[in-house]
């Protein structure tokens, strides 16, 4: 956002220098990012007055000028009648216009900043011109490079282009992400409001824009035809407070705005138009409150002749061509305007190619509204429109504003385009919301603050501001903010508003007076940091993706999307939803990672997850779980499943936290978000006791496809709060390692086919023996189609801790280990 402070001074003084305003500026409102002395572009532009134009010879559109340039400009070849000349070939001069000149030595203003091109005197077909007479372009105004700017009959020749425009100016470029709870700061007046706060000077609104009685511009009686209030309804009061319209007739819409207005409009950034556009974006740039034209016959053509606005949702496949060109899908969080049943307008982002004003118009419908800010943020980033009128909108523009911005608006292009009003202005205004009051005292702002002002200190700062205050007898003050303010609502929004137009920087730092103690992590933050710690001591890398997610990454892992919040407000098309669980957003980067070259890794996130299924929480909020999502992925492997890889992960950070886990038959809940995913005949339910802790197994045929996962992908999700509270009651105990060299063993099990692995690996680790650590981890499990046993191969582990173990005491082990095997499983080792 741009700053005029030229603009700024016709609503309050500046009686600072421009490094002392930016530093109270940046201090008191919004950081400033860039000061521009847009004095310096001009300097040298002399306003001039063509006295003699004549065609050069042979040439078909060069002219020779002289020009009175009052004398002014030194050093210049000049006639016996002190004129000046100049070559131009621009078809629009003629004798008696006056001109910006650009005199030799001058820079061409377009090209300040840049690679400066700077004039001189030369010879053209014969003819000596002596600098140049400059296009709107040229001046860098606005985009006109059809012929030279044409300046009023009014102006001196001799008076300098930038003192008669108002450029001698500084531009304060600002960035107004900070800004975002501030609407009223969006237009010139606001900003001015705040420039004179932070001075110490009080603030008065002009009455034309202060709301309240609203003196409304005189209805033509004889207007041609009579024209009918237009009919005006909102459907939805949540889409918008108020919505008001007029018709104009006469307007002329060819009609060019004053060139001052222009200039204002160039320097923010706005490009000048015509004069009903210009006054439209003058009034935005100025209170904050866009406008929108309709041709008014165009708009009685989409609907039969009638005028029927009806402000409502975007419906299913509905689509609209917007003045830019572009055709697009309307969605439900889309507000539109609608003449009947068809959209004319995307409220308050862009108006509709069939409405739009041409040259031709000469009769219009002017709106002036506000919308549902959240609505409009998911409209400007579905469709990518960032324009000026959204921008404000986006903030959240009062409802009470609208009428005195569309007087104005009557007023000004009855000025500058001849229009009239001819029809009564329709009010749509399902809501009226009253102000409420806050209230606040002295010796509290004061503690919170840390300062020491009076309640006259107080009283005049917010009433700076043009808050209505008053004080009772026990010295409690209470604020009414203005209409413009909705930002504040508590005690705590005054303490702000007092300490920060006064200065938080002059406050003086003191220590705290009472004791205080820094908080230490709790213990769910501390088991999360240890979980981090083992898993990348295990070789996995930990990811941190994005809470909100497209809903085709809902579907792809087998997720309803009508389970996940909706964000109205998304920050982008790709982010709608918030995700019901973690591990989707960790499958989708599996195969990218794959494609980089990367044969095999594992890759883990702890983060929140959200599900309407989940309920709400004790204050209606969405109730939010923590998970620990964890996938490993080879790009190759043997004939061992993956399953057992993801467990090994699982066992290693038990063992770690001292947690004590057991693997059961995983049971397909439809209701569970987390084990949607997996593969549910090849995936096991973590327990701990009775307690389901989560999920660990390999993927669906159908989430492998769509995420191109590779066939050897495993994974798991925990309930990562649930491990804390357990872990917080384990006592993990370390053991060192062997001094002595370790000892291998295979053995394979031949069991009934309905033997589980489980029993079988429960059965070998009943065997203890004393100084030996025993480790046993799966190796195969084989089964041929068509018999009624398997092969489960198991390999043994054994670390003596006392000495080094002979061959027959290493074998002996095994066989007490196989006997018990055998025993409780009926199995024969082949």
């Amino acid at each position: 956002m741009i700053i005029s402070v030229n603009w700024l001074k016709k609503f309050t003084t500046i009686d600072v220098s421009i490094d002392e305003l930016t530093r109270l500026i940046g201090a008191r409102l919004v950081e400033i990012e860039e000061v521009i002395d847009l004095g310096k572009k001009y300097e040298g532009v002399v306003i001039a007055k063509v006295v003699e134009c004549q065609a050069i010879e042979g040439s078909d559109h060069l002219n020779v000028c002289k020009i009175d340039d009052g004398g002014t400009t030194q050093d210049i070849e000049r006639d016996e009648s002190g004129l000046v000349q100049v070559v131009c070939g621009a078809p629009n001069v003629r004798t008696g216009l006056m001109v910006a000149w650009l005199p030799p030595n001058s820079t061409v203003p377009e090209t300040y900043g840049k690679e400066p091109f700077v004039l001189g005197s030369r010879n053209l077909r014969g003819v000596m011109s002596n600098g140049m007479l400059a296009s709107a372009k040229e001046l860098d105004l606005f985009d006109d490079h059809t012929g030279i700017l044409e300046l009023e009959d009014s102006r001196a020749a001799g008076e300098r282009f930038a003192d008669a425009y108002e450029l001698n100016d500084y531009l304060l470029v600002i960035e107004n992400k900070s800004l975002t709870h501030r609407p009223d700061t969006f237009g010139i007046i606001g900003f001015a409001r705040e420039v004179a706060a932070i001075q110490g000077k009080q603030f008065i609104t002009p009455k034309s824009l202060r709301g309240g009685e609203i003196e409304w511009v005189p209805r033509d009686e004889y207007a041609p035809q009579a024209t009918p209030t237009p009919y005006v309804i909102i459907d939805n009061a949540e889409l918008s407070r108020r919505y008001q319209a007029v018709v104009l007739d006469n307007v002329d819409a060819k009609a060019q705005s004053p060139l001052e207005t222009q200039t204002y409009l160039a320097r923010v950034g706005v490009r000048p138009h015509s004069a009903v556009v210009d006054v439209t974006n003058y009034l935005m740039m100025l209170t904050g409150q866009p406008l929108h034209a309709f041709d008014y016959e165009k708009l009685k053509a989409v609907n039969d002749g009638n005028v029927d606005i009806h402000v409502r949702s975007g419906r299913e496949n509905e689509t609209l061509v917007l003045i830019d060109g572009r055709e697009i899908t309307l969605s439900e969080n889309d507000i539109v305007v609608a003449n009947g049943e068809t959209a004319v307008a995307l409220a308050g982002a862009m108006g509709g190619r069939d409405t739009e004003i041409d040259e031709n118009t000469t009769k219009v419908l002017l709106e002036s509204a506000t919308f549902n800010l959240y609505n409009l943020r998911n409209t400007q980033m579905r469709h990518g429109i960032f324009s000026e009128a959204i921008t404000r909108f986006t903030k959240g523009q009062p409802a009470e504003l609208t009428a005195p911005v569309l007087v104005e608006a009557v007023k000004l292009l009855g000025i500058s385009a001849g229009a009239t009003r001819v029809s009564d202005v329709a009010d749509a205004y399902p809501a009226k919301q009253e102000a409420s009051k806050v209230y606040a005292a002295a010796d509290h702002m004061n503690a919170a603050l840390g300062t020491d002002f009076s309640t006259d200190d107080i009283v005049r700062t917010l009433t700076n501001v043009e808050f209505a205050v008053s004080v009772n007898d026990k010295g409690v003050i209470a604020a009414t903010a203005p209409y413009w303010r909705s930002d504040i609502h508590i005690s705590e929004d005054l303490d702000e508003e007092v300490g920060r137009l006064n200065g938080f920087d002059a406050i003086t730092p003191l220590l705290p007076k009472r004791d205080f103690r820094a908080v230490g992590p709790d213990n769910f933050d501390t088991v999360r940091a240890k979980i981090r710690r083992t898993l990348v001591r295990a070789g996995a890398n930990e990811v941190l993706s994005y809470s909100f997610v497209h809903g085709d990454l809902l579907r792809r892992a087998n997720q309803d999307p009508d389970d996940s919040y909706k964000i109205v407000n998304s920050i982008s098309p790709d982010l709608q939803y918030y995700r019901q669980s973690v591990l989707p957003s960790i499958l989708s980067l599996v195969h990218p990672n794959i494609k980089a070259g990367y044969d095999s890794f594992a890759l883990f996130e702890l983060n929140k997850a959200h599900a309407k299924s989940n309920g709400l929480d004790a204050a209606g909020l969405p109730h939010e779980r923590d998970f620990l999502a964890f996938v490993v992925a080879y790009k190759k492997q043997g004939a061992g499943a993956t399953y057992y890889e993801a467990k090994r992960y699982v066992d290693y950070l038990a063992q770690s936290l001292g947690v004590q886990l057991t693997f059961e038959p995983a049971f397909d809940d439809p209701s569970s978000a987390n084990a949607k995913p997996f593969e549910i005949r090849r995936s096991a339910a973590i327990q701990a006791g009775d307690t389901v802790l989560g999920i660990v197994g390999e993927f669906k045929k159908s989430v492998i496809k769509s995420f191109k996962l590779s066939e050897h992908t495993a994974g798991f999700v925990i309930d990562s709060a649930e491990l804390a509270r357990l872990a917080a009651d384990a006592s993990p105990s370390y053991r060192p390692l062997s001094r002595y060299p370790g000892v291998e063993r295979d053995v394979c099990y031949q069991v009934a086919l309905e033997t589980h692995y489980a029993a079988v690996f429960a059965a070998a680790s009943e065997v203890t023996v004393d100084d030996v650590r025993i480790a046993i981890s799966p190796l195969d499990i084989y089964h041929v189609e068509g018999t009624t046993t398997k092969n489960i191969t198991l390999t043994f582990s054994l670390s003596p801790q006392a000495k080094t173990l002979a061959s027959d005491e290493a074998n002996s082990i095994i066989d007490r280990i196989s006997q018990n095997v055998i025993a409780v499983t009926s199995a024969r080792i082949v």
